[in-house]
C-alpha cells in the first residue's frame, strides 16, 4: 500500500523520521532536505519539521508568521508551502547569553540562555514567561507535528546540536524529547570529514538513556572523500558495537549552495559559495563587498548575487577590504546599535562615508539600511535610545516593539521584485532622490536612494531576477566597470538544482528501502542498548 493509498483510505497518522546529529553543522539540514525531495519525486506528500531552530537567518510564510530560513529550503525541497507549524519555536539570538523567543511565527519576549534552559518548572529569573516551560512548548511541538502528520504522509523531523548534550536533556524539546514523545525513529548524522566519526557514532549512542537508545535507529555518514570500500570495517566494527546499521554513506559534494542554519558561524574570509559558475558575460568582474556585522541576519540576502557569473562576493571586517569593492553591502542585524559600534571602531563607517562621498555604490538591507540613515531611536532591541546613524541616507528610524513581518511585492527599476520583512524599525523617509521600491502607480513602497546609496527592509529583493540585473548594471556603472549582467540567470532555477541534487544525494548513497521502513513502520524492535548510558 503506498502513502497516497494509505491516507486516502483511513486518514491514517503520516509517518515520522528524526535526523539527529552528531554535532552541529553534521548535515542534518542537509539530509533533512535531501530526504524531502527524495520523497516528494516519489510522489509522497511530505513535510519538514524542526521543534525548536537557534539562528538569525529567518523567513515569512504567507500567512507572515517567522520561522527559520532553513525549514522555509527544506519546504521548498519537499515542494509544499512553509508554515509555521514547521518551526513552531525559533530562538534569535541578540547576544551570547539572550534571544529573543519567535513561538509560532510571532516573537513573544526575549529570554536569557538560564532561564529559557533551565529546569522544567524552575522560575526563570527576572521573567516568568517560561515558567513550566518545558511542558508547555513540548506540547505545542507535538501539536504541531501531530498536525503536519495528520496532513501529510510523512513528515522529516530536523534535530539541533546533538542528541547526546546530557546536560539539557531535561528541557530537551528537538531531540530525543521529541521523538520519545512522538515515537519516531532517530537517524544520527555524522561528518567524517571533520574527522572521529566512529567515535561520534558511538560515543552519541552510548551517552543516551536506555530509553532513547531504543528510538536510535541507524547511522548516516556525511561529507566522505575517497574509496568507500576502505570505510566498510569500520561501518561492521560500528555495527558490531552498537547492533546498527550505517544506512549510507554520503560523498562530500561541493557547492550545494542550500541556506545555512546560522549566521554566526559564517566564514569572514571566504567565498560565500563554491559553486562554479560561468566565465563573465561582460569583460570585466563585479566586486561586491559584504560587512560581516554582529549577530549579522539573513545574509543568504547575497546568494543571488553570488550566483551571477562575474559577480564575486565576499565577507569582510576590515575597512582596507572596501578599496576595491564595486559594492558593499550592509546587511541585516539583530543587533543594529551594537553594529553601529563595531563599524566606527574598524574604521568601516568612515570608508562608507568616503565611499558615499565619491559616488561608489552602498545598499543597506534591513538592519544595514536602518545603519546607514541620520538617527535611530532604540527602546526596543539595544535600548540604546537615540542613536546617530551613518548619516547617508535621508532616513530616520524609531523601532517599535511590535515586529513587521511581511511579503511585499512591488516595482524597482522598472522592474517587478519581491521579498520578505522581518523588522521592529520603522523608518521614516525624509527626502533622497527616489524610492528603492514602488507600486504600480510609482507610489513609494519601501527604502531610497540618495545618490549612490541604497537601502531597502525587503530581504529577498535580489532574488527578483529582472530587478537584480538592472540594480547590478546601475552599479556596474556606478563603478565604471564593463560588467554585463548574464541575460538568462534564473535564480529560482538555480535553487531547484541544487534542491535535486541533495535529493540526488539520498537517492544514490543512501539506503532508500531501509529509510521507507523507518518512515512507514516505525523503530524496529530489539535494538540493543549501548553501555554506560546516561543516568
Amino acid at each position: 500500500m503506498t502513502y497516497g493509498q494509505q491516507k486516502a483510505s483511513g486518514g491514517a497518522v503520516g509517518g515520522g523520521l528524526l535526523v539527529a546529529g552528531t554535532t552541529s553543522d553534521a548535515g542534518k539540514s542537509v539530509v533533512t532536505a535531501g530526504i524531502c525531495r527524495w520523497l516528494a519525486r516519489q510522489g509522497v506528500r511530505v513535510a519538514p519539521f524542526k521543534a525548536q531552530n537557534m539562528s538569525l537567518n529567518s523567513f515569512v510564510t504567507r500567512e507572515g508568521a517567522e520561522i527559520g530560513r532553513a525549514q522555509a529550503m527544506q519546504a521548498a525541497a519537499a515542494r509544499v508551502e512553509p508554515t509555521a507549524l514547521m518551526n513552531p519555536v525559533l530562538l534569535k539570538p541578540g547576544s551570547d547569553r539572550s534571544s529573543q523567543v519567535v513561538l509560532l511565527g510571532k516573537p513573544v519576549g526575549e529570554l536569557s540562555a538560564r532561564g529559557y534552559f533551565g529546569r522544567a518548572g524552575e522560575p526563570s529569573a527576572g521573567n516568568t514567561l517560561y515558567a513550566g516551560r518545558r511542558e508547555q512548548l513540548l506540547g505545542t511541538v507535538t501539536d504541531c507535528l501531530a498536525e503536519l502528520r495528520r496532513t501529510h504522509d510523512a513528515v522529516i523531523c530536523e534535530g539541533a546540536g546533538s542528541p547526546a548534550e546530557i546536560n539539557l536533556r531535561r528541557t530537551d524539546i528537538v531531540n530525543m524529547g521529541l521523538a520519545r514523545a512522538a515515537r519516531i525513529p532517530v537517524v544520527v548524522v555524522g561528518d567524517i570529514d571533520r574527522g572521529g566519526a566512529f567515535a561520534s557514532f558511538f560515543g552519541t549512542t552510548a551517552l543516551l538513556s536506555q530509553e532513547d537508545q531504543a528510538l536510535v535507529a541507524g547511522y548516516l555518514v556525511n561529507k566522505f572523500r575517497g574509496d568507500v570500500t576502505l570505510l566498510e570495517p569500520g561501518l561492521e566494527m560500528l555495527r558490531g558495537l552498537t547492533g546498527r546499521r550505517t544506512l549510507g554513506v554520503l560523498p562530500f559534494a561541493h557547492g550545494l549552495g542550500i541556506d545555512e542554519e546560522d549566521g554566526l558561524r559564517v566564514s569572514l574570509r571566504g567565498a560565500v559559495r563554491e559553486s562554479a559558475v560561468s566565465a563573465p558575460h561582460g569583460r570585466e568582474v563585479l566586486r561586491v563587498a559584504v560587512c560581516a556585522v554582529p549577530l549579522m541576519s539573513n545574509f543568504t540576502d547575497v546568494d543571488a548575487l553570488a550566483a551571477e557569473p562575474g559577480v564575486v562576493v565576499r565577507f569582510v571586517d576590515r575597512a582596507e577590504e572596501l578599496a576595491d569593492a564595486d559594492l558593499v553591502v550592509l546587511p541585516g542585524t539583530r543587533g543594529t546599535v551594537r553594529a553601529l559600534e563595531w563599524l566606527r571602531a574598524r574604521g568601516l563607517a568612515d570608508a562608507l562615508a568616503r565611499r558615499a562621498a565619491e559616488g561608489r555604490p552602498v545598499l543597506g538591507i534591513c538592519g544595514g539600511y536602518q545603519m546607514l540613515g541620520e538617527l535611530i531611536e532604540d527602546d526596543v532591541e539595544s535600548k540604546a535610545g537615540t542613536v546617530k546613524g551613518l548619516g547617508l541616507l535621508p532616513v530616520r528610524v524609531r523601532f517599535a516593539v511590535e515586529k513587521t513581518l511581511a511579503r511585499p511585492s512591488g516595482r524597482a527599476l522598472g522592474e517587478p521584485v519581491e521579498g520578505y520583512e522581518i523588522h521592529h524599525g520603522v523608518a521614516e523617509v525624509t527626502g533622497g532622490d527616489e524610492a528603492f521600491v514602488a507600486d504600480g502607480q510609482g507610489r513609494a513602497l519601501d527604502g531610497c536612494r540618495s545618490g549612490s546609496v541604497w537601502g531597502t527592509h525587503w530581504h529577498g529583493c535580489l532574488e527578483s531576477d529582472g530587478f537584480r540585473r538592472a540594480l547590478l548594471r546601475r552599479v556596474a556603472a556606478d563603478a565604471g566597470r564593463a560588467f554585463v549582467p548574464a541575460p538568462d540567470t534564473c535564480f529560482a532555477a538555480l535553487r531547484e538544482e541544487q534542491l535535486d541534487r541533495l535529493g540526488d544525494l539520498i537517492e544514490e548513497h543512501a539506503d532508500t528501502a531501509a529509510l521507507l521502513r523507518l518512515i512507514e513502520k516505525g523503530v524496529p524492535d530489539g535494538l540493543p542498548f549501548v553501555p554506560p548510558g546516561a543516568p
